[in-house]
C-alpha cells in the first residue's frame, strides 16, 4: 500500500489525511500533541512516497531531514490541487492572499457567487480545508480560497483560474529573512498563470508594483484612488465607465472594506455577473466575525471585536475608525517593528490595556513618546482587563472598548478565531 506522511494535525492535515484516504494511501500521522511524535517519525521517513507539512510548521529539524533525504514536501493545497486536475473537476479556483482583507474578501466572494446563482464555496486559510471541499462538494462551479504565504512556499503546478494580492505590508518576519522574502512568496500565487487566467492587480500598492513584472497573465487592475478597470471616483465605484454602485449603500464600511469591495467587483465581473447583481448584494453583505464586530452595548459603551487584526496595519484601520476607545493590544511576538503602533496608539488611544508577551515593549515605546503613562494599563489577560474596566466603568459612561490586538494570539490562545470567542465570552459575562 502506498504511504504518505502528514506533519500536523490541524484543519490542514486533517483534511490532508481525508483525501489521501480516499486515494488509497496509508496515511502516517505526525503531530507532537495528538499523533505520532516528531521523534517518532524518523524511522517512518523511507517507507513514505511524499510528505505534507502543515503551513503554520517552521522547517524545523525533521524537515530539514525529509529534504536531505530528496522526499517530495508538498502543501495540502498542491495536494488538493492535482486531485481537481486529476479527476477533472469543474471547479475554478479564485485564490486570494495579501496581509489584510483576505478573510473578508474570500468569504464575501464566495457569497457573492452563490446569491448570484452559482455553487460557490470558500477554503483555505479561512478555516475550511480545500482537500476536504473538494471530497465532498465535487460539483462547484467556484471555491474562493484563501491563501497566506506559509500555504505558498511549496507551489508547484498549482494554477487558479483567478487570483490577487489585497495589499503587501510588513509580517511574519519571525518566519522570514526579510519582508522581501515574505513579499515574493506571496507572488507564488501566479507563478503557473497563463493568458487564460486572471491576476487582479492593486495598483496602489506600492510593493505589488514593484514587482508588477512577475504578472504574466491577463491583468485587472483596481484602485481606490486613481483610474483603473475598477476604481472609486466622487464616493462612487465604476467598473471601466459602467457605474456600479455608490459607496453610502454598501454595507460593509470603511477603508479597508472598500478595498476588498473593488477586488469582490474585479471577480465578479470577470466571472460575468451582472451589475444589479453586484450592487444588491454589496447593500446586503455582512461584515465577518472578528473583525471590527460590534457585538455588545452596556449602556453607552460599545464593545468591538477585531481579534482579526494580527498586525499593525489591521489594527491601524480599526483604530482610525474608533478614534479615542479604550484600546486592548498586544499578544505574541512577532518581530516587527512596533514603532509604527506606538505612535498609532498615542494618535488615536484614549487609553490602552496591555495583553501578551509583547506588553512591556509596547508600554517602553509609549512611554519614548510620550504618551501619558497613567494611560496605559498593564493587565496581562483579557479577563484581568475587563474585570478591571468593569471597576471603571458604568453604563452612564461613553466610549468604545476596541479589542485589536495588532499581533497573533498564539502566546495565549488557539487562534484569533479563539482569542475572539473568549473575549465575546468574557464581555457578555462581566457586562452581563
Amino acid at each position: 500500500m502506498k504511504k504518505a506522511m502528514v506533519y500536523g494535525n490541524g484543519v490542514s492535515g486533517k483534511g490532508a489525511r481525508k483525501l489521501l484516504e480516499h486515494l488509497k494511501y496509508e496515511v502516517i500521522m505526525v503531530d507532537d500533541n495528538t499523533a505520532l511524535s516528531s521523534k517518532e517519525a524518523y524511522k517512518y521517513l523511507d517507507e513514505v512516497e511524499f510528505f505534507i507539512k502543515s503551513p503554520g510548521i517552521p522547517y524545523n529539524e525533521l524537515v530539514k531531514v525529509v529534504q536531505d533525504k530528496k522526499i517530495k514536501i508538498i502543501d495540502e493545497i498542491e495536494l488538493a490541487y492535482n486531485y481537481i486536475v486529476d479527476e477533472k473537476l469543474p471547479v475554478k479556483l479564485i485564490a486570494i492572499t495579501g496581509t489584510n482583507g483576505k478573510s473578508t474578501t474570500t468569504a464575501k466572494i464566495a457569497d457573492m457567487l452563490n446569491f448570484a446563482g452559482y455553487k460557490a464555496s470558500f477554503a483555505g486559510n479561512i478555516g475550511v480545508s480545500l482537500a476536504e471541499t473538494v471530497l465532498e462538494k465535487p460539483d462547484l462551479d467556484f471555491i474562493a480560497l484563501e491563501l497566506s504565504s506559509f500555504q505558498l512556499e511549496n507551489i508547484e503546478d498549482f494554477k487558479p483560474y483567478i487570483s490577487m494580492i489585497i495589499n503587501l505590508g510588513p509580517d511574519h518576519i519571525e518566519r522570514y529573512s526579510s519582508f522581501d522574502e515574505y513579499y515574493d512568496t506571496k507572488f507564488n500565487i501566479l507563478k503557473n498563470q497563463s493568458n487564460d487566467c486572471y491576476f487582479i492587480e492593486n495598483i496602489d500598492d506600492p510593493e505589488i508594483e514593484k514587482r508588477k513584472n512577475k504578472i504574466k497573465t491577463t491583468s485587472l487592475k483596481v484602485s481606490k484612488f486613481n483610474l483603473a478597470d475598477v476604481y472609486v471616483k466622487d464616493d462612487k465605484i465604476f467598473f471601466k465607465n459602467e457605474y456600479i454602485t455608490n459607496r453610502k449603500n454598501l454595507s460593509l464600511k470603511g477603508m479597508h472594506n472598500l478595498e476588498n469591495i473593488l477586488f469582490m467587483v474585479a471577480t465578479a465581473k470577470i466571472i460575468g455577473v451582472e451589475s444589479s447583481i453586484i450592487k444588491e448584494f454589496l447593500s446586503v453583505a455582512s461584515p465577518l466575525e472578528h473583525r471590527t464586530e460590534l457585538f455588545h452595548t452596556y449602556g453607552k459603551i460599545e464593545f468591538i471585536n477585531d481579534s482579526k487584526a494580527t498586525n499593525i496595519d489591521s489594527t491601524r484601520f480599526a483604530l482610525e475608525a474608533n478614534k479615542n476607545c479604550l484600546l486592548i493590544c498586544g499578544g505574541y511576538n512577532k518581530g516587527v517593528d512596533l514603532k509604527p503602533l506606538a505612535e498609532l496608539i498615542k494618535d488615536n488611544a484614549k487609553e490602552v490595556y496591555l495583553i501578551g508577551t509583547i506588553a512591556e515593549k509596547i508600554k517602553n515605546l509609549l512611554l519614548e513618546i510620550n504618551y501619558d503613562k497613567n494611560k496605559i494599563f498593564m493587565l496581562e489577560n483579557l479577563e484581568a482587563t475587563l474585570l478591571f474596566l468593569k471597576e471603571k466603568l458604568d453604563k452612564n459612561s461613553k466610549g468604545t472598548v476596541l479589542l485589536s490586538p495588532a499581533t497573533s494570539s498564539y502566546d495565549q490562545f488557539k487562534s484569533f478565531e479563539h482569542r475572539g470567542k473568549v473575549f465575546k465570552e468574557l464581555v457578555l459575562k462581566i457586562f452581563g
